[in-house]
């Protein structure tokens, strides 16, 4: 069941961007000064970078919350199961053990089963807790994510503390979207358009030289997420996202068949433990019977 975010009046950034002041002095363009139009031609440019940026870091949000739901079901579905394998096989060789107690190869195997086990039980328990509906953002929360990344993102802070300051407003807004909260992306616009950082007092000077760092950390940023994007589409996961979704295209439940074939295999592998603990309870009555011992105790003898 799809989520749907909570309903609240949105808030636009309209009149932020407008509140720059301009770089031109008077309306005598014979008084403009080389500087203040190479300000314009450069805030002209981040302007742009800014839009691209915030549209990337979208994509980068949208791409990774679709993987991490895919996961969830993909560990529902089909993962719970290898879980529960895991569990048997782990079983299985410590009734193994109890056959052959010294076999240190046995004893290691049983070590390695045991640990892959409850790794895979801890992941199938986080998936459960963890799926919670369709990732669908709404145009709303799409529109204020860009806006108000465009502004806050950590890349355009000129020194160390702001841009500490930065990362955690941009966690704080990947956060709210990510988990569809309208309302805290409506808190986190308000918040921020009376922040003192759209307050510009700077000389031109300062301010071109402002752009121009901001600009190269913009670039800068936009080929890392490249290769961030680029690392998700290559994983593991994306593949199997992508032919599960090309298998339901021709009417076909991937998950389900490897589903059913978990299964199948399961069965397998509980009569086999099954086996082994009526070889071990038939030893172990054998020798309390015949020598009165529990087999532990005999084994020490």
């Amino acid at each position: 069941m799809a989520l749907r975010f909570v309903s609240a009046p949105f808030l636009t950034f309209n009149d932020l961007a407008s509140s720059r002041p301009s770089a031109r002095c008077g309306s005598n363009m014979n008084n403009i000064l080389p500087e203040q139009i190479e300000l314009e031609k450069k805030l002209r440019v981040l302007d742009r970078l800014k839009d691209r940026l915030a549209d990337r870091e979208e994509e980068i949000v949208d791409l990774s919350s679709e993987l991490e739901q895919f996961e969830a079901q993909y560990t529902m579905q089909v993962g719970r199961l290898y879980a529960e394998q895991d569990e048997v096989d782990a079983l299985i060789a410590e009734e193994e053990l109890k056959l052959v107690p010294d076999d240190e190869e046995i004893k290691k195997k049983v070590e390695e089963l045991r640990r892959r086990a409850d790794d895979s039980a801890a992941r199938a328990l986080a998936a459960e807790e963890h799926a919670a509906g369709e990732w669908v953002p709404t145009a709303e929360a799409k529109k204020a994510y860009h806006d108000l990344a465009r502004i806050i993102h950590p890349d355009l802070a000129l020194d160390a503390d702001e841009k500490d300051r930065r990362h955690g407003l941009m966690a704080e807004l990947n956060d709210a979207y990510s988990s569809r909260d309208q309302q805290r992306l409506n808190k986190l616009v308000h918040d921020f358009r009376n922040s003192p950082d759209l307050v510009k007092g700077d000389s031109v000077g300062d301010e071109l030289v402002r752009a121009i760092r901001q600009i190269f950390q913009i670039r800068r940023r936009l080929i890392e997420l490249v290769a961030e994007k680029a690392k998700l589409l290559s994983s593991e996961l994306f593949d199997l996202h992508l032919r599960v979704n090309a298998e339901a295209e021709e009417g076909r439940d991937m998950l389900k068949q490897m589903s059913g074939r978990a299964q199948v295999h399961i069965t397998k592998s509980k009569r086999r433990l099954l086996n082994l603990q009526s070889v071990n309870a038939a030893q172990e009555e054998y020798v309390k019977e015949r020598f009165g011992l529990d087999i532990e105790d005999f084994r020490k003898n």
